[in-house]
């Protein structure tokens, strides 16, 4: 990094010369200048290893909103801000920091509670010292025997504390595991101490005579390169006793009370969302009983067993007093969540849309959403790799806010998803599997694997109106070391599905969901502007978050002339998206130095792009325009950067992927969002905005371009879930072009995953007819299973269009015999 101090650059605030429309029907009355939603000057800063949103709450006519650091339990430079309806912010004096993301309004005390604060109606603000109750603060209940003048605080590390709404003096009930570290008590076998399994405390909350914790990760070296090891807890005290309920990771603990707690405590549900290496969990307490069912994830880039990549999804209520409407946000889905959901009445848990940003906390305020974001993080953690090469994380870490519209959830990506109820995993004669949501989607279908040495008969049941009267759907015989795809109709419907084996064995059940909805086919407006990749002249830059406190974006500005990158000046972004060139040799240096785009990180054959992960696996993705080819292995298209806290965007020969970090199983899960024909030089995460760079050099009538006075650098700058609107995922390639193949030897694989309309040619040149088998990959970790196999006689080409349901992640070939052989797949 570059330690020498640089002249700070104030960030004045300019008029609304760069407003956007795309989500203005959304938008507080403000001058400030917005794009996609984002307000530049609303960015916070920190000095720590991240900087993300823990809780962002409406009270006494304003928007209060609490940032975090990584691991900071005694306290941090991040801040309590206050935010009026015109948008000017406040930074209140009483900020300590740490690393909060709890918030509850007791109504009783007529408060709001928010990180270590208590906000009374007329905004004062009082503060609980660290040094009294120290921890992260991850979560907030009402007190179980006085909670009308009682509130329970939970740390990440497992302290517990009781605080009195009035005094603010608090109870010690159980210790914080970084204070026994601290005093040098040993927390070997566990980080939180030994009193309960796993690590990285989520969620609290409390009613039916319990406080119900949870949390989602395991300590141990394992446990940062390994996703799906035994990880997490969902546990439950009752004021005296701890009881662990199941192992695994979770997150959400809340009820229909939500921020204020269940109006009645007594009888009302308390709901928890977690996962495992299978699906989405899903948890309802009622009548003192847990009850639990799966859901499909669209994104795995949550996974890790760590828990670090989530940080903290919600399930809360986004109505009114009148008409409630409850939004839930679990692994890249924003979900509709009923506000009746029991264990006896389980329907109308719906997926809405797939999101990219990593949201820490969301609410409605004035005439839309809010959602709070981890938008950079300097330290970038363990996401590091090879496809990025030596790049270096933004100088200081910084997030944002994101203001959206009423229907924002309901309007961004796909909301194609899979989730198994088995994986590779021994399971008993009859054995009922947990329910698995089956209402929301058009197209599914179910991939069934039996690993064992004998036929099973699966059978497929379906609650049809979630009130549990399960009722047989159909059956499907798979062979010893066999496996079957079902596709469901229409007419097979029911809001959850289950499934049972009629003798023991090792079994894969997993279910994937498809979506086409939301496919856009032509790029919105907004990115016009943007070079094309047959450009051979225009404008580029390299960029850096610049840190020291600078809160600027380092632009080291050129030109491409017929593929040569001339650099022409060192420009900055400031607060109120003013790009102005700046005299600043070192830093300019720094930036062309750092920055610099790595070369052949990535390769492209003739038969696709070809990627060689950090564990050696090798993973074969679709080609775009064939002019990318020539431009992949130059300096001129970025290919992979960290624009999201913990997660990769990957632009690889014309289409955008969301890219889990290595230890959320990297390439293996990774998701095209959109396909584009644009020589998009530079992206990078800045106020929470995705800003890229790689324009015409023409002036572009846009409102997301800014351009320097001097029009010698550009910008383009909105949101990375923007990127849904740019055009959807398309392609074409395959594992295999003209390609010597062994008998036996399967192909690469080669994804096939979120695209809709899929077809497939194969040819080989034997002189006789050769048997190639079709397998898939549903999940990206589980058995290849047989989907077809087909018989190609000499001088034919075997010509196949995919099912519009059907659904897998990653697709390769075997042929029965040595050839020179084709398997080319056109997505469209």
């Amino acid at each position: 990094m570059n330690t020498k101090k640089i002249k700070f650059i104030s960030a004045g605030l300019a008029s609304g010369l760069f407003l956007s429309t795309f989500v203005a029907q959304a938008q507080p009355k403000s001058t400030y200048p917005q794009f996609s939603g984002i307000y530049p000057h609303l960015a916070y800063y920190n000095n720590e290893g991240e900087c993300g949103t823990g809780a962002v709450v409406p009270w006494a006519d304003r928007l209060w909103v609490i940032t975090y650091g990584p691991h900071l339990p005694f306290g941090s430079s991040d801040k309590l801000y206050e935010i009026t309806p015109g948008l000017q912010r406040t930074i209140r004096p009483e900020s300590t920091g740490g690393t909060p993301a709890n918030r509850m309004i007791h109504k009783e005390s007529n408060q709001l509670f928010i990180g270590p604060y208590a906000i009374d109606a007329q905004r004062n603000v009082r503060t609980i010292p660290y040094t009294e109750a120290p921890g992260r603060y991850t979560g907030l209940a009402r007190g179980l025997t006085d909670p009308h003048n009682k509130i329970l605080i939970a740390t990440m590390e497992e302290g517990f504390y009781e605080m009195d709404v009035k005094s603010l003096k608090t109870k010690l009930l159980y210790q914080d595991g970084n204070v026994k570290e601290k005093k040098g008590e040993d927390t070997s076998n566990n980080h939180n101490g030994l009193l309960l399994p796993g690590a990285h405390g989520k969620g609290v909350y409390s009613g039916q005579g319990v406080m119900v914790y949870s949390n989602n990760g395991e300590s141990g070296p394992q446990a940062l390169k390994q996703f799906d090891i035994e990880s997490g807890v969902l546990a439950e005290w009752n004021g005296k006793d701890w009881k662990v309920v199941r192992r695994n990771q979770f997150v959400e603990v809340t009820g229909p009370g939500g921020i204020y707690g269940n109006k009645n405590p007594e009888t009302d549900p308390i709901w928890t969302t977690g996962w495992d290496h299978k699906s989405v969990l899903l948890g309802v307490r009622d009548g003192g009983k847990w009850s639990f069912f799966r859901l499909p994830k669209a994104s795995h880039s949550y996974d890790g067993a760590h828990g670090w990549n989530t940080e903290w999804p919600r399930i809360r209520d986004i109505g009114t007093d009148m008409q409630p409407d409850y939004l839930m946000t679990m692994h890249g889905l924003f979900w509709r969540f009923p506000q009746t959901f029991t264990s006896k009445n389980t329907a109308g848990i719906r997926p809405r849309s797939a999101y990219l940003k990593v949201i820490g906390d969301y609410t409605r305020w004035q005439n839309g959403l809010v959602f709070g974001c981890d938008d950079s993080a300097q330290k970038e953690f363990l996401n590091k790799r090879n496809t990025k090469g030596n790049i270096e994380g933004p100088g200081q870490s910084n997030s944002n806010l994101w203001f959206t519209s009423f229907n924002t959830p309901d309007q961004l990506g796909p909301n194609t998803a899979q989730g198994a109820v088995w994986l590779a995993e021994k399971i008993e004669a009859n054995a009922v599997s947990e329910p698995f949501l089956f209402a929301g989607w058009d197209k599914r279908m179910a991939w069934a694997h039996n690993a064992g040495n004998e036929s099973v008969n699966f059978s497929f049941e379906t609650d049809t109106d979630g009130k549990g009267n399960w009722k047989p759907l159909r059956s499907v015989e798979v062979p010893a070391g066999q496996s079957v795809a079902v596709t469901f109709t229409a007419a097979e419907n029911g809001e959850w599905i289950r499934v049972k084996s009629n003798r023991a064995t090792t079994a894969t059940v997993n279910f994937n969901y498809s979506d086409a909805s939301r496919f856009t086919t032509k790029a919105d407006k907004m990115f016009n502007g943007l070079a094309g990749i047959n450009a051979s002249n225009y404008s580029g830059g390299l960029m850096y978050g610049l840190g020291e406190n600078r809160r600027a974006m380092g632009l080291l500005a050129g030109q491409f002339s017929n593929g040569t990158f001339t650099e022409n000046g060192y420009y900055e972004l400031d607060s109120a998206m003013h790009l102005v060139k700046k005299e600043d040799a070192e830093t300019a240096q720094f930036i062309h130095d750092k920055f610099a785009i790595p070369k052949e990180v990535i390769s492209v054959d003739g038969a696709s792009v070809l990627i060689i992960d950090d564990s050696g696996r090798r993973w074969r993705l679709p080609k775009g325009n064939e002019a990318f080819t020539n431009k992949t292995n130059s300096t001129s298209l970025r290919i992979c950067r960290e624009v999201a806290t913990e997660r990769d965007l990957l632009n690889a020969h014309g289409t955008f992927y969301e890219l889990p970090a290595e230890n959320a199983d990297g390439f293996a899960k990774i998701r095209p969002v959109a396909s584009h024909s644009l020589s998009v030089h530079d992206y990078a995460s800045y106020r929470g905005l995705l800003v890229m760079t790689g324009l015409d050099n023409q002036t572009a009538a846009n409102e997301h371009i800014i351009a320097s006075n001097d029009g010698k650098a550009k910008v383009w700058a909105g949101t990375i879930d923007d990127l849904w609107k740019l055009g959807k995922p398309v392609g074409q390639g395959g594992p295999w072009k003209n390609s010597q193949v062994k008998a036996g030897t399967p192909s690469d694989p080669y994804l096939i995953g979120f695209y809709d309309k899929k077809s497939l040619r194969i040819s080989h040149n034997a002189k006789q007819p050769v048997t190639f088998a079709i397998q898939a990959e549903p999940i990206g970790h589980g058995p290849w299973m047989n989907y077809k196999q087909v018989t190609v006689k000499p001088g034919e080409t075997f010509t196949f269009t995919f099912p519009d349901d059907f659904q897998a992640r990653w697709i390769r070939f075997a042929a029965d015999k040595d050839c020179e052989a084709t398997a080319w797949l056109t997505y469209q």
